[in-house]
């Protein structure tokens, strides 16, 4: 019996951590998909364009937290979108040559 008590509070503490955990990879993977999508659709960027598109946490203020770098074929920059709060993705800034240039202040 004492076991039973023991191990229902572990799977409790188990489960909230595997929830918020996975709340961030769902939160990050769900900004890319939109990111993605964003570009085909409204930038007319050919999904073969993409060679990589990599959610993170940027440990940014607000919205800009979770990001998604982008890097295109033929192209040397790596872009960094974020979703706003009226959901506009937005390109935060770019990279070139190592150098950052921020475009959205």
């Amino acid at each position: 019996m004492k076991r039973k008590i023991i191990s229902i509070p572990i799977l409790i503490i188990i489960i909230l951590v595997g929830s918020f955990f996975g709340f961030i990879e769902l939160k990050k993977n769900s900004l890319k998909n939109t990111v993605v999508e964003y570009l085909i659709t409204e930038e007319n960027i050919s999904e073969n364009e993409i060679i990589s598109s990599e959610p993170f946490i940027s440990n940014l203020k607000g919205n800009k937290n979770y990001m998604v770098s982008i890097k295109l074929k033929n192209d040397a920059k790596t872009y960094y979108y974020y979703q706003n709060e009226d959901n506009k993705i937005i390109l935060e800034s770019y990279t070139e040559d190592g150098e950052e240039h921020v475009v959205d202040k």
